[in-house]
């Protein structure tokens, strides 16, 4: 049998495949796409953290007492309830400004009663201390709790003290 160029005298082995195939391409480096996915998503998933656990772990509690003096809803995006307590120790003292937030609507409307009746008012609260933005509220001081409380409002003018009565005077004794 002649040599016959289409036909080769024997069969493909592997080292012939091996030697007429193009050699693998190097797989591609993504480096590029992870270093932006890690710049963008750590400090992200940082962030997210940060904040959940600011607003989960309570710095302190209490509770402050006096008259609701401001109560309003603030934000441009994120709409929180900002207030104002006067306390004052003593009447006739300048009163201490309190400032709290509500992040409650049925709590901002007890609050917002005790704001209309002009009422003393004991506010319970905790401390949140390092929230990242104002979008939460623009303090740290997240009110909890309100109701009112009685008394007289300390500087407020009450009714007049009724004065004792004085015993006339007997005949004989004048005094100068």
């Amino acid at each position: 049998m002649p040599d016959d160029v289409e036909f080769p005298a024997r069969g493909y082995t592997t080292e012939d495949i091996r030697s007429v195939s193009t050699p693998p391409a190097k797989p591609r480096r993504r480096w590029g796409r992870w270093l932006l996915a890690a710049l963008l998503v750590v400090p992200a998933a940082l962030t997210a953290l940060w904040t959940a656990f600011t607003l989960n772990v309570t710095y302190s509690r209490g509770e402050r007492a006096g008259v609701v003096q401001k109560f309003s809803r603030k934000g441009w995006l994120c709409k929180t309830w900002e207030g104002d307590i006067a306390m004052a120790t003593i009447p006739g003292a300048v009163p201490e400004r309190f400032s709290f937030t509500v992040r409650d609507d049925s709590l901002a409307r007890v609050v917002n009663a005790l704001y209309r009746q002009g009422a003393r008012a004991s506010i319970s609260y905790e401390q949140h201390r390092g929230v990242p933005t104002s979008c939460f509220g623009d303090t740290e001081y997240f009110a909890v709790g309100a109701e009112a409380i009685g008394g007289v409002t300390p500087g407020a003018a009450g009714p007049p003290a009724a004065t004792p009565p004085v015993p006339p005077a007997a005949p004989g004794n004048i005094s100068p």
